[in-house]
């Protein structure tokens, strides 16, 4: 698929020419939980010792009562219905509603009806968005694929399989744990189809302000790619709301209007949010693509072949979690619980700091791996080592060696005994 220059629309062409799909999963790294199971294989911890999860980043609060009356309220009848592609009606307006409290939009910024896909969670979509964006060839040469490096590895693995170059764009405690944007060569960026970044970052928790979120978008457009904005942690913050990426494009479009060129709206942007950490829903798999009317089209297109959708009832719950902000309050309290019991334990060690966004330490150890199998065998603690999720560079050093990833999800009291132990069998 290419996108056109004047619609943005993609449309057929033939198949990419390269390595089989099988070849081009072979070129992959194990996906990090793989290889984590890998590392820690001989390693048995002591025997009364209760293991404790803190690799996994799924919550472990109750989700809220309205998701199972909701469920409990659909007809039964609905269980025997093919959702449309589209999602309903009421899914589209709770997104809509959603997006217009959280972020301050006017009505007619997203369109309800054009603008809003549900999606199975966020991973399939922002795998499947690789594909939509991934043309043969962009300025004549491979497609780019940018990457923030450490990375979810779904953005690698659907970069790979689409035919793109994946390219990693550093985000270190130098950068602010954000990709550098001004780094990025013009070369580089026109053969760019599409660049993901996740804000709040996982597993760094940086926050993307306005004007960085801004120029990644004025660059999607200015070199034609795709902005693929994941921000699947937006509603787990701790002093202030994540801006997101929606927010920036109206501040572009106000810019623009003052400058008598408005009119770009939501062009070249894709955000991708869910239900998982908001509401504690992460079974529900229940999510939304948000953006580009475009793209939309082209994504309701791809999705009609290759997803089967959300079942209505759980569309139905899904609404009733997007229409309900009085929960989302309650989770963060219970974040904010969770970190401040990590920093009690934790802070002037391992480069703590607390994270503005999402429910990961990001903690500099000295050597991730070695740190990972002396947690897991002294202590029974799984955490995940940083080098998991990090490209190592071309002479072998890699920046995510150091670290490794907790995930405060399990209650306050787990996570303070959990934060204690790191700091007592670590030192």
């Amino acid at each position: 698929m290419q996108l056109t220059a004047d619609t943005r629309v993609p449309v057929m062409t033939s198949p990419i020419v390269g390595p089989s799909l099988n070849g081009r999963l072979s070129g992959l790294s194990d996906y990090p939980f793989t290889r984590l199971a890998a590392l820690l294989a001989d390693v048995t911890p002591r025997s009364n010792i209760a293991p404790l999860m803190l690799s996994i980043g799924e919550p472990q609060h109750e989700p809220p009562a309205l998701l199972a009356q909701a469920l409990a309220s659909a007809p039964l009848a609905d269980w025997g219905k093919y959702p449309p592609t589209i999602g309903t009606a009421p899914f589209r307006a709770a997104i809509h509603g959603w997006l217009c409290r959280r972020y301050g939009l006017p009505a007619g910024f997203v369109d309800v009806d054009k603008g809003i896909l549900p999606a199975t969670g966020t991973r399939e979509a922002l795998f499947q968005v690789a594909l939509l964006a991934t043309p043969q060839l962009k300025d004549g040469r491979q497609p780019a694929v940018l990457i923030p490096n450490p990375f979810y590895a779904v953005y690698e693995g659907a970069a790979a399989l689409a035919g793109a170059e994946p390219v990693f764009m550093p985000a270190t405690r130098q950068t602010g744990f954000l990709p550098d944007l001004d780094a990025l060569a013009p070369d580089l960026l026109a053969r760019t189809a599409l660049m993901y970044l996740c804000t709040p970052s996982n597993p760094q928790g940086a926050v993307a302000d306005l004007a960085y979120l801004k120029k990644a978008i004025t660059l999607a457009r200015a070199y034609g790619f795709v902005l693929a904005l994941d921000e699947c942690y937006a509603e787990i913050w701790d002093k202030a709301p994540p801006p997101g990426g929606f927010e920036a494009a109206l501040a572009l479009e106000h810019e623009g209007a003052g400058q008598g060129h408005a009119g770009q709206g939501t062009a070249n942007l894709l955000v991708f949010n869910s239900l998982s950490k908001r509401s504690s829903a992460a079974g529900l798999r229940s999510g939304f693509i948000a953006g580009d009317p475009a793209l939309i089209q082209a994504f309701t297109r791809l999705r009609s072949y290759a997803l089967a959708g959300n079942a209505l009832p759980a569309q139905a719950a899904a609404a009733a979690l997007w229409n309900d902000d009085a929960h989302v309050e309650e989770n963060r309290r219970l974040y904010r619980q969770k970190i401040d019991a990590a920093e009690a334990a934790l802070a002037g060690r391992y480069g703590f700091y607390r994270p503005a966004g999402g429910f990961f330490l990001w903690l500099d150890v000295g050597d991730g791996e070695a740190a990972t199998r002396r947690l897991w065998g002294e202590a029974g603690l799984r955490v995940l080592p940083g080098a998991y999720f990090t490209r190592s560079e071309p002479d072998g050093s890699n920046a995510g060696h150091s670290y490794i990833r907790v995930a405060l999800v399990h209650d306050t009291e787990t996570v303070a005994r959990a934060c204690e132990t790191i700091a007592r069998v670590l030192g």
